[in-house]
């Protein structure tokens, strides 16, 4: 097991999206999408409240080694917002519909929060399809309720009551207003404020943000969500998939007793540490990410792995 500390690199956080919009239909609906340099595809894939925004300064070190793609999750985003449930069954069937639309093979994923359940779970239900997987702040098995931080256990059980869930997420956009700038460790600029916020101007755009939480698989349930991701946990056990994972201190999504389980069980796996942070961890160490993905990627195409 390869474990290293990243090389801290002191350079500006850009704010800007300097990519040209795509969009493919899916299912009926515009999935929007940014598609950068050439070769085999490197799927960049977001979570809750995110975008395709959250990659922006992360794409530019890998655009000249691979097809760097990263979608907007249906409902979010410039994506359209059709009238369906989201979460993580309607959520994963557009996923798997873009890739499917693009034809992308022999694919790296790049995942985050709900894109690393999404993400896993396509890889162990398309194993042919996929070459390699970097994750960071992704749940690699059911989440552990009781050791997540004190306001997230809140938050999840609030969000998921039939009352203080809409009234919190839709109402108030929780999401975007407090869970976003509270864990990032720097604070975000208006413009960056503003590209997240944009898709959520008014209650019902909120929808899909509030799906998702009450995906979360806890105690089993719901138990769609609980049979994927358990699935996928015994497989990035057994796989030897060239796999990278970025982690921070304390995190949420990937806490100390999941680095151990990593180390101990995961086969053909690197893992970087990148220093303290909390979950958005593209917002704090952006450079740091993408030069250890496009070091780690070009020992994957050499067959280091």
């Amino acid at each position: 097991m390869k474990v290293t500390t990243a090389i801290s690199i002191e350079k500006n956080i850009s704010a800007a999206f300097p990519f040209e919009s795509k969009f493919i239909e899916v299912k009926g609906s515009k999935i929007h999408y940014i598609d950068e340099g050439e070769g085999d595809p490197i799927l960049f894939i977001h979570g809750n409240p995110t975008s395709s925004y959250l990659w922006r300064n992360v794409i530019p070190y890998l655009k000249n080694q691979g097809r760097c793609i990263a979608l907007d999750h249906i409902g979010m985003g410039k994506s359209d917002k059709p009238d369906i449930n989201y979460g993580f069954k309607d959520s994963f069937e557009y996923l798997e519909g873009f890739i499917e639309e693009l034809g992308l093979k022999n694919i790296t994923l790049v995942l985050h929060d709900w894109g690393g359940m999404m993400g896993f779970h396509y890889a162990n239900t398309h194993r042919d399809n996929v070459k390699a997987i970097a994750f960071m702040e992704a749940s690699i098995d059911v989440p552990r309720f009781e050791t997540m931080p004190g306001s997230v256990k809140i938050g999840l059980n609030m969000m998921r009551s039939g009352f203080f869930g809409p009234l919190l997420v839709k109402r108030m956009n929780i999401f975007i207003k407090k869970m976003l700038p509270d864990l990032i460790d720097r604070k975000l600029t208006k413009e960056e404020m503003e590209f997240y916020g944009g898709p959520y101007k008014t209650v019902n755009s909120r929808n899909p943000l509030l799906a998702w939480p009450k995906d979360v698989p806890i105690k089993g349930k719901p138990e769609l969500s609980h049979n994927r991701v358990k699935a996928y946990a015994e497989w990035l056990k057994e796989t030897d998939i060239p796999k990278l994972c970025l982690y921070v201190t304390p995190g949420v999504g990937l806490q100390a007793e999941d680095v151990e389980t990593i180390k101990q069980d995961f086969k053909n796996t690197k893992l970087v540490y990148l220093g303290e942070g909390l979950h958005f961890i593209q917002e704090d160490y952006p450079h740091e990410i993408g030069s250890e993905i496009s070091t780690w990627y070009q020992d994957v195409n050499l067959n280091k792995y």
